[in-house]
């Protein structure tokens, strides 16, 4: 059964978000957003009546801000303006990010500060529900006078061109998606072109879909030290509310808590009490305070994107209790370049301590496992190459997490001479979650592999009841391995047991993750 959400302009938030992205929802435009939307486009029309000249109304764009167009060009401006500002490159959006940029645009219009007709939105909104999707190249922004190319691949399907993906797999021009929608193509008015292209839909809808993939792996992350910290027989006193308490680090109060409920009972951690064992190494022993620290870039990422999803980001805007229309500079996506730069951080660092609690599996001096988790070694390496692995994708991720929003190159003859480059920073979110999905993947299956390797089978120790469920749940997707064998695709399976939504985890460790973020 599809599920109907209301569009309620101002008033999204992030489980509203999460709901557009994973699809099989309606959208319904409230109606309460008509009479704003009216209003402002009542003002624009009055400035076209009276003569006015006003910036992306009756003058041409960036640079050419100066020229005069006459009342009897504006419909060709606007179309105009779709199409030669639709020059993007590479691959199409995924399905996810592409409803996300449908539905944030359809948010910001009908915020009222667009001056676009109802007809716009709505036009947005059938596509949306039709499951019609406008193929928009990932390529071709610097996140400045908002995501202009990627957004007019979007506009050119309202004007009857460009193409739209549907829900068959097929690709059908824009005419033949409005018509499936009901609709005929539309004449864009004054100022609609600009508006529908002017905003920071583009790369809010890439960050959050990378915002949504590291929670994934930000879960995942947390189990898998988890079962990391069963197979050396590590000690839970790191994890001492008392620690937390002293430093008062929000995060790391969360992770520690949720790993001792996770943890609690555990015949395991009972069974090494007593061992004299001092201390465990950093990968270990300072999970809260690492993985705790990304939980909070995580949430503050989180507001930030909420708040730019709901914004009015185009230029200029239309404030109807004056009649104004003020050139500003919302569409510049700076907060959302800084917001995908720190959950790049996150990203490549979830993977990063991952990737040396595989390593610490691995030795045998401090793990007191067989080296490489494997009884025969030398004829076997069991997980020596997986490990080479991980550490290869962790490595990648320290490059991709550079921030991009430290970049600028000037575009538009130097009229728009500082960007964010958010775009980019959003999109390379995508594959550092991936890279970090493998990684936390490995780590799970060693540590599988190093509880095994420790369990007297005649008398097996157990842990807790939420570890050893995941530790059956693994096992009925990776076996056990006795001899070296075809590895690649067991890490598959493993890169997809990382990529769980958080709802498919234990309830201690999606509790971490905040459910909802106040607008």
């Amino acid at each position: 059964m599809t599920d109907s959400l209301l569009l309620q302009p101002a008033h999204a938030d992030l489980a509203w978000l999460r709901h557009v992205h994973g699809g099989g929802v309606r959208l319904a435009l409230d109606p309460a957003a008509r009479p704003a939307l009216l209003a402002a486009e009542q003002a624009v029309q009055a400035i076209v009546a009276h003569g006015d000249v006003v910036y992306g109304i009756n003058t041409g764009f960036g640079k050419l801000a100066q020229t005069v167009i006459p009342p009897g060009r504006l419909a060709e401006l606007q179309r105009n303006l779709v199409r030669s500002h639709a020059v993007g490159t590479g691959e199409p959006l995924p399905a996810p990010v592409v409803r996300l940029v449908l539905a944030t645009k359809a948010l910001s219009l009908a915020r009222g500060h667009s001056g676009v007709r109802p007809a716009v939105v709505e036009a947005l909104l059938a596509l949306f529900n039709a499951g019609l999707l406008p193929r928009i190249p990932a390529k071709g922004s610097v996140g400045a006078s908002g995501d202009l190319a990627p957004l007019a691949h979007l506009a050119l399907v309202l004007i009857g061109e460009g193409m739209c993906d549907t829900p068959d797999g097929d690709t059908v021009d824009g005419a033949e998606a409005l018509r499936r929608c009901g609709l005929a193509s539309l004449v864009l008015g004054p100022k609609e072109g600009l508006a529908l292209l002017n905003g920071t839909q583009v790369s809010t809808a890439l960050a959050l879909h990378g915002l949504f993939g590291a929670e994934s792996v930000f879960v995942a992350g947390l189990m898998a030290g988890a079962l990391s910290l069963e197979a050396i027989q590590g000690s839970v006193r790191p994890l001492e509310p008392r620690i937390h308490a002293a430093r008062g680090q929000p995060g790391q109060m969360a992770v520690a808590a949720a790993l001792r409920t996770l943890l609690a009972g555990s015949a395991i951690v009972q069974s090494h009490e007593h061992c004299g064992r001092v201390q465990d190494p950093y990968s270990i022993r300072c999970v809260p305070q690492v993985m705790g620290a990304c939980l909070d870039n995580l949430a503050h990422a989180a507001r930030v994107l909420v708040t730019e999803a709901n914004a009015a980001s185009d230029n200029p805007l239309v404030f109807t209790d004056t009649g104004e229309v003020i050139s500003g500079g919302n569409f510049h996506a700076e907060p959302v370049a800084f917001a995908a730069d720190i959950i790049a951080l996150a990203v490549a660092e979830i993977g990063a301590i991952s990737e040396r609690r595989t390593a610490l599996l691995l030795d045998s001096g401090l793990s007191g496992l067989p080296p490489f988790l494997v009884r025969d070694g030398g004829v076997n390496s069991g997980f020596m190459i997986a490990q080479v692995t991980a550490a290869a994708l962790a490595s990648e991720n320290k490059s991709l997490a550079h921030p991009a929003s430290v970049d600028s190159l000037p575009t538009s003859a130097n009229q728009e001479d500082h960007v964010s480059m958010a775009t980019f920073a959003a999109r390379r979110l995508a594959e550092m979650v991936q890279n970090t999905a493998t990684v936390v993947g490995i780590e799970a299956m060693a540590a599988c592999q190093g509880i095994e390797l420790k369990r007297d089978h005649a008398r097996p120790v157990r842990s807790s009841g939420m570890v050893e469920a995941e530790w059956q749940h693994i096992r009925s997707q990776v076996a056990f391995i006795e001899e070296d064998r075809y590895l690649a695709p067991d890490i598959e399976s493993m890169r997809q047991w990382a990529l769980r939504p958080p709802a498919a985890w234990p309830a201690p460790l999606r509790q971490c993750l905040a459910n909802e973020v106040p607008v």
